[in-house]
């Protein structure tokens, strides 16, 4: 079992920053397709960013490209998610999401991700 924990979110104004964490626990496997989605109220849960754990390789939702920027600490076994130039639109609970021993091939539909953490809100107001 693997345990994911969301932290850092909150409120900003529009044109500020945020920094998530998600911090894994639990069984570790060699690698992880790590994604971070999104959800507003009465909307689709949307894809944000990923990263392969194994080769470092990184994507990115189009709405966020240049904007977020996912990244990964392997010593502390924690995922991070710089969030800069914020709009409100980008207002969502954010989650957490891991695919173990995989790429992160056709990672945007969300499909197969077994664990999950709880989520932290992130408000952007104008």
């Amino acid at each position: 079992q693997v345990q994911l924990v969301e932290s850092g979110g909150g409120s900003v104004q529009a044109g500020g920053s945020l920094r998530l964490s998600c911090a894994a626990s639990g069984y570790t496997y060699s690698r992880y397709c790590m994604t971070w989605f999104r959800q507003a109220p009465g909307k689709e849960r949307q894809g944000v960013a990923a990263i392969d754990t194994r080769l470092v390789t990184t994507y990115y939702a189009d709405s966020v490209k240049g904007r977020f920027t996912i990244s990964q600490d392997n010593a502390k076994n924690t995922v991070y998610l710089q969030m800069n130039s914020l709009k409100p639109e980008d207002s969502a609970m954010y989650y957490c999401a891991a695919k173990p021993l995989s790429t992160c091939v056709g990672w945007i539909n969300g499909k197969s991700f077994g664990y999950w953490g709880q989520g932290t809100q992130v408000t952007v107001s104008s």
